[in-house]
């Protein structure tokens, strides 16, 4: 064996430590889409994930098997995002059952497309409840759980940076007030070493938005690629937000949207 073959040997039985080892994180709307596979990327980088569900349980349980098969534990927890109890509960719950909150992934949110006439009272107060209300208070709650090297990823949308079509006054508006949370929070908690970020999605092939489905390409036709991403280019961004190598972005927003706010 010549000593290029003894180095090369060498660096493949080299074991390189998981980047999120004896981290716990907790995802919200993660039994599927981008909150599954956020959950699952998080888990291949050794963290422990709780993920929230509101219906769909077994969908939830089943990502939560995912997680358990990798070797790491993996617990579905049940929180409807529009009730603040439950929301201060679930983030309790995840600290107890783990022994310790690292992560926080704001990824559960209502969608809402129509003309701002025949936008209702109840979609206001839903979209509302769900896309700001909750994240802050999940923000709230684990912020008193949260250690230096803790961190806040919230995903927003790529509404809230260009509005290319009409109809999305609601969901937009409440992607925007994540900016503010986002930008806010990381003065606050910076100096405790916990970073806060905010990824904006592009049109993702997701059940609830098919790469195949009926406005697929009129939204595909907005972005500088000219397609739909998927779900692991998300999970991709927070991964790298979540760990050690994410520990000087705090602050910002970033698209991972395929070019659709270019």
């Amino acid at each position: 064996m010549s000593a290029n073959d003894l180095r090369s040997s060498d660096t493949m039985t080299t074991t390189t430590p998981a980047k999120l080892d004896g981290k716990a994180a907790l995802v919200t709307g993660g039994s599927r889409g981008i909150g599954e596979a956020v959950a699952l990327r998080l888990a291949e980088e050794g963290a422990d994930v709780a993920v929230t569900y509101l219906g769909g349980a077994e969908r939830a349980e089943a990502v939560a098997a995912k997680i358990t098969a990798m070797g790491r534990r993996g617990w579905a927890v049940r929180a409807d995002s529009a009730d603040p109890q439950e929301v201060r509960a679930a983030v309790a719950a995840v600290a107890e059952r783990f022994g310790r909150l690292d992560i926080l992934v704001n990824n559960a949110g209502a969608g809402f497309v129509g003309p701002i006439e025949e936008t209702g009272p109840a979609d206001v107060d839903r979209v509302l409840e769900v896309n700001v209300r909750a994240p802050y208070l999940y923000a709230q709650a684990a912020a008193s759980r949260l250690t230096e090297g803790g961190r806040i990823v919230t995903i927003g949308s790529c509404m809230a940076q260009r509005a290319a079509f009409p109809g999305g006054s609601l969901y937009a508006t409440s992607k925007a007030a994540m900016t503010g949370l986002t930008k806010a929070l990381a003065r606050e908690l910076g100096p405790r070493g916990i970073t806060v970020n905010l990824v904006h999605p592009g049109p993702i092939d997701t059940d609830m938005n098919p790469a195949d489905g009926p406005s697929a390409a009129f939204q595909a036709g907005f972005t500088a690629l000219g397609g739909y991403g998927r779900p692991s280019d998300v999970a991709a961004t927070v991964a790298h937000l979540a760990g050690e190598e994410g520990r000087y972005i705090t602050g910002a927003e970033i698209a991972v949207d395929g070019g659709f706010a270019a």
